[in-house]
């Protein structure tokens, strides 16, 4: 996956954006934490239920036709929690104060969460792109070499055909 510290990097510049925001962090879709910026907070649980979460969120958005999974808003009487989508591989997940400005925390959510998601889905190509590299490596050396002759191309003579032909009875 992306970096720790890129990542940490977009959730300490989205805390600085969103004043009221009391923690941030970012999960893969299996639940392991990627950055967290939660003091107070376990990050690991969170994640967890996070991916819990986002399994009925997905689940509710296909059973009513509302298409793919973009954002999740749980508020409590102390606040929200908010869960976005990040790319293919992750999931945002950040605590604000019940005095938020809920606009502007959709907005730089949703902004934090297409940055985490491409830092995380570039990684996971690459990751991707090494390993078959080495799978076909692997498969190069294994695999016997190829020798191959060329064979001479020999002309070929002009068909001949008979135009007519008679049989006799």
């Amino acid at each position: 996956m992306a970096s720790e510290a890129e990542i940490l990097d977009e959730l300490r510049r989205l805390r600085a954006r969103v004043p009221q925001l009391t923690g941030a962090l970012a999960a893969g879709v299996d639940g392991l934490v990627l950055a967290q910026d939660t003091p107070g907070v376990e990050p690991e649980r969170v994640a967890a239920l996070t991916v819990t979460a986002l399994g009925v969120a997905e689940r509710m958005a296909d059973a009513t036709g509302q298409g793919d999974f973009r954002e999740l808003l749980v508020r409590g009487v102390y606040g929200y929690v908010a869960t976005y989508a990040a790319g293919r591989g992750a999931v945002l997940t950040v605590l604000a104060q019940d005095r938020v400005n809920l606009g502007r925390l959709l907005l730089e959510g949703r902004r934090a969460g297409a940055r985490i998601g491409e830092l995380v889905d570039a990684e996971a190509a690459e990751t991707e792109a090494e390993a078959e590299e080495r799978s076909e490596a692997t498969a190069s050396e294994k695999a016997p070499p190829r020798t191959t002759t060329a064979r001479p191309r020999t002309a070929r003579a002009p068909r001949t055909t008979n135009a007519r032909t008679t049989t006799e009875s």
